[in-house]
């Protein structure tokens, strides 16, 4: 995989975040939500196909990180969507930072997972198929913490506790299949 961690552009958005004080989402505020659809029989047809990444984070201690989402309260590994003119792994890297705090270098692919009945609808209206690509990754700085404004917590897990949590339903089967340690990609 392609070391990112020479990369300017990364390295200077990163560092200018990792001081920033954010304020907490102010919970009497009204804001539309994204909504999540997965094997749900009632979920609208996707009208595109988006890619993405999610990034499974281990440090030293085979600790994962995870970030809670501000919308739904649930657990799940950082990421997000790939920009216009990005490549999938700089994704990975600055959805890490951006959501996270951590800074990260991609050493590998936990799998792509396609399937067709994870849905989700923006809060603009778009209804897309997602298309993951879930990266192995290590941290190379920072402390987790959240961006306060799609992610309220952000924190180190021991592989058992994370079964005590409320994950994402597909981010679940992500991190299951990180956990795993998989000799070869999950694809499908």
């Amino acid at each position: 995989m392609t070391d990112l961690s020479s990369r300017p552009e990364i390295s200077d958005h990163a560092e200018l975040r990792a001081d920033q004080q954010l304020p907490m989402p102010d919970a009497t505020a009204v804001r539309q939500v994204r909504q999540v659809h997965f094997h749900d029989p009632d979920a609208p047809p996707a009208a595109v196909v988006v890619p993405s990444v999610f990034v499974a984070a281990r440090d030293e201690h085979g600790r994962l990180l995870l970030v809670r989402r501000w919308d739904s309260g649930l657990w799940e590994l950082p990421g997000g969507r790939i920009d216009v003119g990005e490549s999938a792994d700089h994704a990975a890297v600055r959805e890490t930072v951006e959501e996270a705090g951590i800074r990260v270098r991609v050493v590998g692919i936990v799998g792509l997972f396609t399937d067709p009945a994870h849905v989700v609808r923006s809060v603009s209206g778009e209804v897309r198929q997602q298309f993951i690509v879930c990266f192995r990754a290590v941290p190379i700085w920072g402390r987790p913490r959240p961006d306060r404004f799609e992610t309220v917590e952000a924190a180190w897990f021991e592989p058992p506790e994370i079964a005590t949590l409320a994950v994402e339903p597909a981010a679940q089967h992500w991190i299951r299949q990180a956990l795993s340690d998989a000799p070869e990609p999950h694809l499908g």
